[in-house]
């Protein structure tokens, strides 16, 4: 058992804190206040070839796994760049994990170049207003036309389809009253986001203001045939396989969050001098600071346990869910605390702490609830009757 990271994993992660310094905070709280998409960090991460670290090395990607992944998404968001750096680039890291899986040859070279280049950036539509984490409720209808499909609905939620031009949409192909299985009829496409067919209103949000979320509305949009992936009616099925990534990529980076947090409070605990003495000298702000480094530490290792697990090729459902609590909610915590250490400074914008707390929210809530994730591990872990 070992829990360090290889060689080449440490490299992973030194590079890339050391190309996240060419982005300082300052970078970042100007994005945050404009409101825009940090596309020259997207772009150097393109042009340095890091959005395809867990694509296949046949379509210009370096065939690393989620455990890599993970790594470069911690020291992005541990950088400082938050969420808004790793909101940024996340899709492009693992999204497109079931068109891997179940996509057809010519999909997969129509799709992951552009990905792995950069040239195209995706959206993830899956959430809907009315059905929250209920997936299999899901209203938006796919209905057969000649030479494809005719879409119409509703999406909630969706990130970076402001700049988007491609999308991961799922939608009900088959009405659930014809389906032997609630969990059957809904189908996956990877296709054009044509934004003068699609209606796409802003949500104006908390945080993490340099990556848009968005309300989408269809009428009648057309999908070609090609663009379904995998067979008709299995979507879900599809959608399942990018969930447990995806929870350990979020929780690894909510661990990187709660540490850029940490860092930037202990640094003011060890400055600032009140009472001529050391704030950090007092044990009121001393211990709740080491209090979130056991918890993060702790997150961390449920996280790269997930990651090990799911490259092995062995079930991580449980760990993955656990991870994402953990980070979800330890990460949370590490930046509530250190804006308490600065006191009024961290109500400032100017010392950063109040970005990250207000960003630490989205992996506490999102993709799925902390009060899901515990269901999920009464039910799993503790044979506990089903709460939902």
């Amino acid at each position: 058992m070992d829990f360090n990271f290889s060689p080449d994993q440490q490299e992973i992660r030194d590079t890339i804190l050391k190309h996240c310094t060419r982005f300082p905070d300052e970078y970042w709280l100007e994005r945050d206040r404009e409101g825009a998409f940090p596309e020259d960090f997207y772009r150097s991460l393109a042009d340095a070839g890091w959005l395809g670290i867990a694509m296949p090395t046949r379509f210009g990607g370096a065939g690393l796994g989620i455990t890599e992944a993970s790594i470069m998404m911690q020291a992005i968001a541990e950088s400082g760049a938050g969420m808004s750096g790793a909101s940024a680039v996340h899709i492009n890291i693992f999204g497109l994990q079931p068109l891997i899986l179940f996509g057809t040859e010519e999909q997969q070279q129509r799709a992951i170049p552009g990905i792995v280049s950069g040239a195209d950036k995706a959206c993830f539509a899956v959430t809907e207003p009315n059905a929250g984490l209920n997936t299999t409720q899901l209203k938006t209808r796919a209905t057969r036309v000649p030479g494809g499909y005719s879409v119409s609905g509703d999406k909630i939620w969706i990130s970076t389809a402001q700049v988007a031009n491609k999308m991961l949409l799922i939608a009900r192909t088959t009405p659930i009253e014809d389906c032997a299985r609630k969990t059957d009829g809904l189908s996956l496409f990877y296709t054009d986001f044509d934004r003068e067919k699609i209606e796409t209103r802003l949500i104006h949000k908390m945080g993490r203001h340099a990556v848009d979320s968005n309300m989408l509305f269809f009428e009648d949009y057309f999908i070609p045939e090609h663009d379904l992936v995998g067979e008709e009616g299995k979507g879900f099925k599809y959608l399942l396989h990018g969930l447990n990534p995806e929870r350990v990529l979020i929780a690894a980076e909510a661990v990187g969050l709660g540490r850029a947090a940490l860092a930037r409070a202990a640094r003011y605990a060890r400055e600032r001098v009140v009472f001529d003495r050391p704030i950090g000298q007092n044990q009121g702000i001393a211990h709740p600071l080491a209090k979130c480094w056991a918890q993060l530490e702790a997150a961390n290792l449920m996280t790269f346990k997930a990651a090990a697990l799911f490259d092995a090729g062995q079930d991580c459902g449980i760990e993955a869910n656990a991870a994402k609590y953990l980070a979800g909610e330890n990460g949370f915590e590490a930046c509530h605390t250190a804006m308490l250490t600065l006191g009024g400074m961290g109500y400032a914008q100017e010392y950063h702490v109040e970005r990250y707390l207000r960003e630490s929210l989205i992996p506490r809530t999102a993709p799925v609830s902390p009060h899901m994730i515990l269901n999920f591990l009464a039910e799993k872990v503790l044979d506990l009757p089903r709460s939902y």
